[in-house]
C-alpha cells in the first residue's frame, strides 16, 4: 500500500510540474512577446548550448507538430519550420532571424540521428572476406601502415605487425563490423605520420618512453634496472585492436547521445561520417597519451585504463562548449582540448 501511495505522488508531482512550467512559459510569452523557440534561438550563441535546448524544447513540446520536427527527413525540414512560424504566428517579416537558426539546429539534429544511423549500419555489416571491396580496404591499410613492405599471402602472421591477433584480420572486426576498418583505414590515410608513430610507439619496449629523460636521470638507473626495463612488455598495445576498441568507445558516445556536445560545436550543419571519424582519430591520439600517463604494468591492465579515459572523456562532454577537435567549429570560445 505504501509502495502504492509512493507511486500516486510521484504521478501527481510530475503532472504538476509539467502544469506549473507551462503555467511559466506561458507568463514569460506574455511578458516578453516571444515564444520559447524565439527565447532560446536569440539569447545563445550557434552551437550544442542552443541546439541542445532547442532539441528538448521540441520532444517535450505538447504540440505533435514540434515534437515530430526533431524526425523529420532532411529534405523536409524547411516545410516543417513554415509550419512551426504559422503555429507559433511569429511574423517572418520582423523576425528573419528564427527561421535561420531554427533551420541551422534542425539540420544538426536530424544529421546527429542519420549518422547515428549510418554508423549503426557500418557496424552491423560484417567483414566478408569474399567481398572485393572488403579485402581491398584491408590491404590498403596494410600499405598505409607497412610502406614498402610486402604482404607475403592474404593470411599471415604478418597482420600480428600492425596490432591484429591472429593471421586472418576478418576475425577481429566481429564486434564493430566495418565500422572498425572503416575508421583504422581513415587514421592511416588522413593522419598518416600519428598513425605510424603510434603504431611504432606501440611495438617499443617500455625503455624507449625514457629517451626524453636527462642525461643525469639516465645515470641514476642502476645496471639491473635498466637491463629489467628492456625486457619490459611494449608500452602498449596491439593497435589494430585497440583502434577497434577505441571505435567501439566512439560508437557507445555517439549512441547515448554524449557526443552531442562535441558534434553540435563542430559541425555547422548535419554532423556527417567524416566528422564522427575524426573524432575517432582524437581519441587515438589522447588515449595514446593516456595510457603513457597511466604506466600499467601489462595489456592485462587496458580495461582498467579504458574505463579510466571513457570516464574522462564523458566529463568533459558535459560542457556545453566543449569540442574535442576543433575542426569545422560553428561557435566563437569553445573549450578545446
Amino acid at each position: 500500500m505504501k509502495h502504492f501511495m509512493k507511486m500516486v505522488v510521484q504521478v501527481w508531482l510530475y503532472f504538476y510540474c509539467i502544469c506549473l512550467w507551462r503555467c511559466f512559459k506561458f507568463i514569460v510569452r506574455k511578458l516578453t512577446g516571444r515564444c520559447e523557440l524565439q527565447r532560446i534561438c536569440y539569447k545563445n550563441k550557434p552551437g550544442a548550448g542552443r541546439t541542445l535546448k532547442l532539441e528538448s524544447s521540441l520532444k517535450s513540446s505538447k504540440s505533435k507538430l514540434l515534437q515530430s520536427a526533431v524526425g523529420v527527413l532532411p529534405d523536409a525540414i524547411e516545410k516543417t519550420i513554415e509550419d512551426i512560424l504559422t503555429l507559433k504566428k511569429v511574423n517572418v517579416d520582423t523576425n528573419p532571424q528564427l527561421a535561420v537558426s531554427l533551420q541551422a539546429c534542425l539540420l544538426q539534429i536530424v544529421g546527429y540521428r542519420n549518422l547515428t544511423l549510418e554508423v549503426e549500419k557500418l557496424r552491423r555489416e560484417a567483414y566478408d572476406s569474399e567481398n572485393s571491396q572488403h579485402e581491398e580496404m584491408l590491404l590498403k591499410l596494410w600499405k598505409m601502415l607497412k610502406p614498402g613492405v610486402p604482404l607475403e599471402a592474404r593470411v599471415s602472421k604478418q597482420w600480428c605487425e600492425i596490432g591484429f591477433q591472429g593471421d586472418d584480420p576478418k576475425t577481429d572486426f566481429r564486434g564493430m563490423g566495418l565500422l572498425g576498418l572503416y575508421n583504422l583505414v581513415y587514421f592511416a590515410e588522413k593522419d598518416t605520420n600519428s598513425a605510424l608513430q603510434i603504431l611504432s610507439d606501440s611495438l617499443q619496449p617500455k625503455c624507449s618512453i625514457l629517451r626524453d629523460v636527462s642525461k643525469e636521470d639516465l645515470s641514476k638507473i642502476s645496471k639491473m634496472e635498466w637491463e629489467m626495463k628492456k625486457f619490459d612488455n611494449a608500452i602498449g598495445y596491439s593497435f589494430a585492436i585497440v583502434g577497434i576498441n577505441i571505435t567501439d568507445l566512439a560508437y557507445n558516445l555517439l549512441i547515448s547521445g554524449a557526443l552531442k556536445t562535441h558534434l553540435y560545436n563542430v559541425a555547422p550543419e548535419a554532423p556527417s561520417l567524416h566528422h564522427f571519424q575524426q573524432t575517432f582519430c582524437f581519441l587515438m591520439h589522447e588515449f595514446h597519451k593516456f595510457w603513457i600517463e597511466e604506466d600499467p604494468l601489462d595489456i592485462m591492465e587496458f580495461n582498467r585504463v579504458r574505463n579510466k579515459f571513457h570516464k574522462r572523456i564523458l566529463k568533459q562532454l558535459q560542457k556545453t562548449d566543449m569540442a574535442l577537435c576543433p575542426h569545422f567549429a560553428a561557435s566563437e570560445s569553445l573549450v578545446i582540448v
